[in-house]
């Protein structure tokens, strides 16, 4: 029996090679779970470093039910909620970091992308629609925008179907 090594496809080889750190920017929500399950994949399948961001924004200070939330009870939330996708990462096979940043979404991602030079932002999309992006803006166009890589937006479920707007 004679054995063929693999054959890697060169697209897959030169991203494989250039894409060694990725960096995945999610509120936690159930609206970010295709975001989380690909870049979880892509990092496994690339061999890349996963690190997630989440960024608290301190000018939203409701919770759901209206009630404020400090920002320790924020961070906390947001701790114990990244920890279920640390370990499914590392389940799959991938070295995985998270933090937690605090400012406006979008631009604290460029920021973090910025600053832990990661060469791929994958981020989110609520699919609010043109409406909703002219009333709240778009955190997932400004990173296309400005980050320093390239970006993956992975859409995420319809909006009939998606929680409260809580922003990355």
């Amino acid at each position: 029996m004679t054995v063929l090594p693999a054959v890697v496809p060169e697209p897959l080889r030169r991203a494989s090679s250039a894409v060694r750190r990725i960096l995945l920017a999610t509120d936690l929500s159930a609206a970010s779970e295709g975001a989380t399950r690909q870049a979880i994949d892509l990092a496994r399948d690339l061999g890349a470093t996963l690190l997630i961001v989440s960024v608290i924004d301190p000018a939203v200070r409701g919770a759901a039910g209206g009630r404020v939330e400090r920002m320790d009870q924020r961070r906390r939330a947001r701790e114990t909620a990244a920890q279920e996708i640390v370990l499914r990462g590392r389940q799959a096979g991938v070295a995985v970091s998270f933090m937690i940043w605090e400012g406006e979404p979008g631009p604290s991602i460029v920021d973090a992308a910025t600053s832990e030079q990661v060469d791929m932002v994958i981020v989110g999309s609520h699919g609010r629609g043109p409406m909703g992006r002219l009333l709240i803006g778009s955190v997932s166009e400004h990173v296309v925008r400005n980050a320093p890589c390239p970006v993956l937006v992975v859409r995420g479920r319809p909006q009939a179907h998606a929680e409260p707007l809580q922003l990355v």
